[in-house]
């Protein structure tokens, strides 16, 4: 159950890594984040990209909002909380598409970090539009997934734009899930206890 491809297995000095992962964190009122979990959960990746020479541009979606812009499901605390946790500048975009993140993208450099916004902003995101994944794939050179727990939806900034690039590849977080799930299908230890829960009962 291992992915074909891991983000060690890519060329990926100077290049921009469009890096699908799973920002989709508790906020209160005062739109704090409560939990960082999945922040943290992310950092091996980033850090390695950067490490490795390559530029990521981070996308993930946020909330329900019905592809309509909500300040209440700005990834901008986000940004925030991923350049306390790095020690290091995020670049913050105000979209995810359009000619201004694309004028942003381009301008990157090595060392550069770039969040784009809440992809769920635009409806064409949940219903995986081809134009749609075809100008968040515009933005890079090489993709990676590390959103594993949004890699079961057919969504336009997980599944339809990999279709844009030669070898899309898993994340650290992706391949260690992956790994657990596989040990656990495939040679689980005995005796086994499994415990199920969630939010959501659809999935």
């Amino acid at each position: 159950m291992m992915a074909k491809l891991s983000v060690r297995d890519l060329k990926i000095n100077g290049k921009r890594i469009f890096v699908r992962v799973d920002f989709n964190v508790p906020l209160d009122e005062n739109l704090t984040i409560t939990d960082d979990t999945r922040i943290r959960a992310s950092l091996p990746t980033i850090e390695y990209v950067l490490q490795q020479g390559g530029i990521p541009i981070l996308a993930s979606h946020f909330g329900r909002p019905k592809g309509t812009v909500n300040p209440k499901l700005s990834l901008a605390p986000v940004a925030k909380r991923l350049e306390e946790l790095m020690n290091h500048k995020v670049i913050f975009a105000r979209d995810c598409i359009g000619e201004e993140v694309k004028k942003i993208a381009q301008g990157l450099k090595q060392g550069d970090v770039l969040l784009l916004e809440n992809t769920r902003f635009h409806l064409e995101e949940k219903k995986n539009d081809p134009s749609f994944s075809k100008e968040l794939a515009s933005l890079a050179d090489l993709y990676v997934n590390d959103a594993f727990g949004s890699a079961h939806r057919a969504h336009a900034s997980v599944e339809g734009v990999a279709h844009h690039f030669d070898n899309p590849a898993g994340g650290f977080l992706m391949e260690k899930e992956l790994k657990y799930l596989g040990n656990a299908l495939t040679d689980p230890k005995r005796p086994l206890l499994a415990l199920i829960g969630g939010a959501k009962v659809s999935t």
